[in-house]
C-alpha cells in the first residue's frame, strides 16, 4: 500500500463517526472575560460579510484582518466592531499573535489546506470556509494535520449549522417522506459572477474563482453546500458521478465552466442531480428531496412538505373527518415552520460554541473532506468526460 493511500484510509476511517466528540484539548486562555479572539483572513466579499456578523455575537471579537489587497483590508477593517482590529498583508504575520485564539480562512480555494495547515501549527483553531480544500492531495493533508492536532476546526457549509435543515433532515430520517430516491438541486443565477477590478494586473487575484489554477467554479462555491446536505441525509459518499458543464455563456477569458450539469449516484440506488446556471436564475436556489411517501423542497431559508399520492389522502382526514383542509402555502406545499437565526451567523455561534466547550462541530474536517472530494470528483467528471467513481480516487468507501 502506497503511504498516500494509507494516511488517507487511517484518517477517513473516522468517517462513520459523524459529529462524535473528540478528545480536544483545552478551548482557549489568552482571551479575557471568555471572549473568543479570531483573526480573518481573506476579507473579500465572504471574509468582510462575516465580520458584521461576529460583531453581533457576544464575546466574540475580530482582532485581526488579514488581505493581500489593501482597499479591501481597509474596508474589512472600517467593519469590525470598534475598529479596533490590527491590519495584515502576510497571515503569517497574523499567525505570530499570542493574543489570537482562533482563524477565520476565507481566501482563495487553492490557499485553503497551506493557511489552514499553517494555523492548526500556530495553535489556531479554524474556521475554514467551504469548500474546505482544492483537490485530493490538500484535503488529505488538511484532514490528517487538523485530525492530529487538539484544536477545534469547522468547515464553512453554513446549512449544516440551519436548525431548519437539521430539523429536516431528522424529519427525513424519521420517515416523513418514507425511502429517499432521489435529490434534485439547484443553484441558478443570471450574471457573469465577475468582479470589477480597478487595475488589469488584479484580474486573477479577484476574480479566482474564474480560474482553475484557484478555483472549483460553480461546483466548490456552490454546489459544495448541496453536496454537503446530500451526504448528510444519506450519511453516505457517491459511488459514482457522471456530468457535464461548459463555457457556453460567458466568452470573457474564464477557465471554469458558467453551466455545470452532475449526477451523482449513492447507494441504494439514490441518485443526486446538481444544477448550476449563471444565464438564468429561474427559481434560484432549491433542494428537492423526493421519496415515496412524499417530499420536501427547501430554499435558503423556508421548507414544504408535499405529500404523496395515498399518503396525502391519509394526511387529509383531520380528526376523522375526510376532506379536511390542510395548511397549503400558495401551491408550495405544507409549510414547515422553525424558527432559526441566518445560518451564517448560526454556524458562527455554532464554532463560538464548539471552542468554548470543546466539542467537535457538527460541520467538522471529516464532513468537510467528504464534500471536498465529491467536488473533486465531479470536475473530474467534466473536464474528463467520463464517469468517476469514488474509489477511484481514495480507495474509500463511505
Amino acid at each position: 500500500m502506497k503511504r498516500r493511500e494509507f494516511v488517507v484510509k487511517s484518517s477517513l476511517a473516522t468517517a462513520a463517526m459523524g459529529t462524535s466528540t473528540l478528545a480536544l484539548g483545552k478551548a482557549f486562555t489568552n482571551s479575557p472575560n471568555e471572549t473568543l479572539r479570531i483573526g480573518v483572513i481573506g476579507t473579500g466579499d465572504r471574509g468582510g460579510g462575516l465580520i458584521p456578523l461576529i460583531n453581533k455575537i457576544e464575546n466574540f471579537e475580530v482582532t485581526a484582518c488579514c488581505d493581500v489587497l489593501p482597499f479591501r483590508l481597509e474596508k474589512a477593517l472600517d467593519k469590525v466592531a470598534g475598529k479596533k482590529a490590527q491590519g495584515y498583508n502576510d497571515y503569517r504575520k497574523l499567525l505570530e499573535r499570542p493574543d489570537l485564539d482562533a482563524v477565520l480562512i476565507a481566501t482563495p480555494l487553492n490557499t485553503h489546506a497551506k493557511i489552514a495547515i499553517d494555523a492548526l501549527d500556530a495553535g489556531k483553531h479554524v474556521y475554514c470556509e467551504k469548500t474546505m480544500a482544492k483537490g485530493f492531495i490538500g484535503t488529505e493533508q488538511l484532514l490528517t494535520k487538523a485530525q492530529a492536532t487538539d484544536k477545534i476546526f469547522q468547515t464553512g457549509h453554513q446549512y449544516h449549522s440551519s436548525r431548519l435543515y437539521t430539523y429536516v433532515v431528522d424529519l427525513i430520517k424519521q420517515g416523513k417522506i418514507g425511502a429517499v430516491s432521489a435529490f434534485e438541486c439547484q443553484w441558478n443565477r443570471n450574471g457573469n459572477w465577475r468582479r470589477p477590478v480597478p487595475e488589469p494586473q488584479l484580474e486573477r487575484l479577484i476574480n479566482w474563482r474564474m480560474y482553475r489554477e484557484f478555483s472549483g467554479g460553480l461546483v466548490a462555491e456552490l454546489c459544495s453546500h448541496q453536496i454537503d446536505f446530500v451526504n448528510w441525509v444519506t450519511e453516505a459518499v457517491p459511488e459514482k458521478v457522471m456530468g457535464v458543464g461548459g463555457i457556453d455563456y460567458w466568452k470573457d477569458g474564464r477557465e471554469t465552466y458558467d453551466n455545470i450539469h452532475l449526477i451523482y449516484t449513492y447507494p441504494k440506488g439514490i441518485k443526486a442531480k446538481f444544477t448550476c446556471l449563471t444565464s438564468n436564475a429561474m427559481n434560484d436556489y432549491q433542494i428537492k428531496v423526493l421519496g415515496d411517501k412524499g417530499s420536501i423542497i427547501l430554499d435558503y431559508n423556508h421548507a414544504w412538505f408535499y405529500p404523496e399520492g395515498s399518503y396525502k389522502k391519509e394526511m387529509g382526514e383531520v380528526d376523522g373527518v375526510a376532506g379536511a383542509t390542510m395548511a397549503w402555502d400558495k401551491g408550495k406545499g405544507i409549510p414547515i415552520d422553525i424558527d432559526h437565526a441566518d445560518p451564517s451567523k448560526q454556524a458562527l455561534m455554532d464554532f463560538k460554541e464548539s471552542v468554548t466547550n470543546n466539542t467537535e462541530p457538527i460541520s467538522n474536517v471529516v464532513s468537510g473532506a467528504k464534500a471536498a472530494i465529491c467536488v473533486q470528483m465531479g470536475l473530474d467528471a467534466m473536464h474528463r468526460e467520463e464517469i468517476v467513481s469514488w474509489k477511484d480516487h481514495l480507495g474509500l468507501k463511505g
